[in-house]
């Protein structure tokens, strides 16, 4: 765990390249993409089931995602030899990279997410007091 001056540094180095960070965090930082690359790490999925795994996520919204994706060297996209034609999502070494980080961010979420549910219900009850 890097020290409180290690931090600050880091801190420091990602303001001074924002203008570099942004534009890439904007890619693969938005609603969507870490669970659609959640999904495809374990093994290539079909449309269909990657909209499965996803409880919510709708069919437009799931499409625009991975033709993003795609663009970005994240997935790629395979046709296969099959009727009907069927498509069939990857993720590519380079989404793959990302792996670890969004397995970290999951299992934050998941262990501060009550934490933030209870902050929620304290800010909307400290506002309801006013």
């Amino acid at each position: 765990m890097p020290d409180d001056t290690e931090l600050a540094a880091l801190s420091e180095q990602a303001r001074a390249d924002m203008v570099r960070i942004r534009p890439v965090l904007d890619r693969i930082a938005d609603k969507w993409t870490i669970l659609i690359l959640t999904v495809l790490c374990p093994r290539p999925a079909r449309f269909n089931e990657i909209k499965r795994r996803l409880d919510g996520i709708t069919h437009k919204a799931l499409a625009d995602a991975l033709k993003r994706l795609e663009r970005n060297g994240l997935v790629t996209r395979t046709v296969l030899p099959t009727a009907p034609i069927g498509v069939e999502y990857a993720i590519t070494p380079l989404g793959h990279s990302l792996r670890q980080p969004f397995e970290a961010l999951c299992a934050w979420a998941l262990t501060h997410g009550p934490d933030i549910e209870r902050a929620g219900a304290g800010f909307e009850q400290g506002r309801a007091d006013r």
